[in-house]
């Protein structure tokens, strides 16, 4: 399936690029955020990040007229490194993209879907050594059922859990939906849908990742710098959702105060940005996402006095 980009015409709008500006693709994937970017950059610079090489190969060809890129073959929370080491300390505005790429979850060989039979993979970065298979075959019955409730929402992790230790060794995709149908046969919806999710999760460490990079990201931001985040589940929104409030809202004791500290950011997203309805239409896996933006604030000389 080609790769269609989700929320790409709101993304560059939030992101309101600077024909000068220096700009982060923390997430390059199918190379449709950078491509739009690119397209409006002139003596500006686009920096992009993906631990996939196969992301990183694909998008050297659809990207290859273009001289002010670099594509960095890295997991976006080394960001701030990578991007010191090339002498860069801000940036202008930063977008993640924090689904799969179509051509990611269509390659029978990344084990990403449950839909074909493959082996049980899911490493977005194919040198590291922790794999869905490895996960499912010697993660204990507690551990399992921890990440499937955790990461995947599962509510039958237990009953999962324990169908998998009785059924080791567990070698395929269709291995492990032939015990999700026995346990969630009266469930809506595939099967596997939300133990896959899990593992992905696990596999790739992509909450605490995430975790990690927002902060650097919004210290890499100039003033009046932007920072887009497209999410497709509601863990990961929960945390851009709690990040984005910390730094546009100030909680004040209740006490008097002479000195009233600014937020760091304002809100360019007061709700989530949903796909419209012809874009769900025309790319189903744009359903789930949601986009939100922050616009890191001018630093104030003087503090508001009451």
């Amino acid at each position: 399936m080609k790769h269609i980009t989700v929320l790409k015409q709101e993304a560059i709008e939030l992101l309101d690029i600077k024909s000068a500006g220096t700009y982060v693709d923390a997430t390059l994937g199918g190379a449709g955020h950078s491509l739009a970017i690119l397209q409006q950059l002139k003596q500006g610079f686009l920096y992009a990040f993906d631990q996939d090489v196969y992301a990183i190969n694909k998008a050297k060809e659809l990207l290859k007229e273009y001289q002010n890129c670099y594509l960095i073959q890295a997991n976006f929370k080394n960001m701030k490194k990578e991007l010191k080491e090339r002498g860069i300390e801000n940036v202008d505005g930063i977008i993640f993209d924090l689904g799969l790429s179509s051509f990611q979850i269509d390659d029978v060989n990344r084990g990403f879907t449950y839909l074909k039979e493959t082996i049980l993979d899911m490493r977005m970065d194919q040198q590291q050594e922790l794999t869905a298979e490895k996960i499912i075959n010697t993660y204990s019955k507690d551990e399992l059922a921890k990440i499937f409730f955790e990461y995947g929402e599962e509510k039958n992790a237990y009953k999962i859990a324990q169908r998998i230790i009785d059924n080791r060794p567990i070698k395929t995709t269709f291995d492990l939906v032939s015990i999700t149908d026995r346990v969630n046969h009266k469930e809506k919806g595939h099967s596997a849908k939300r133990v896959f999710q899990a593992l992905r999760i696990e596999v790739n460490q992509e909450l605490e990742v995430l975790k990690q990079v927002l902060s650097d990201a919004f210290d890499l931001l100039k003033e009046d710098g932007v920072l887009a985040i497209i999410t497709f589940h509601s863990l990961e929104d929960r945390i851009v959702k709690h990040f984005f409030k910390s730094k546009t809202t100030i909680d004040f004791p209740n006490v008097p105060t002479l000195n009233l500290p600014e937020p760091e950011a304002i809100s360019l997203t007061r709700k989530p940005i949903y796909p419209t309805e012809e874009e769900q239409v025309n790319n189903s896996r744009s359903r789930s996402a949601k986009l939100r933006a922050i616009k890191k604030k001018k630093t104030l000389s003087n503090s508001i006095r009451l």
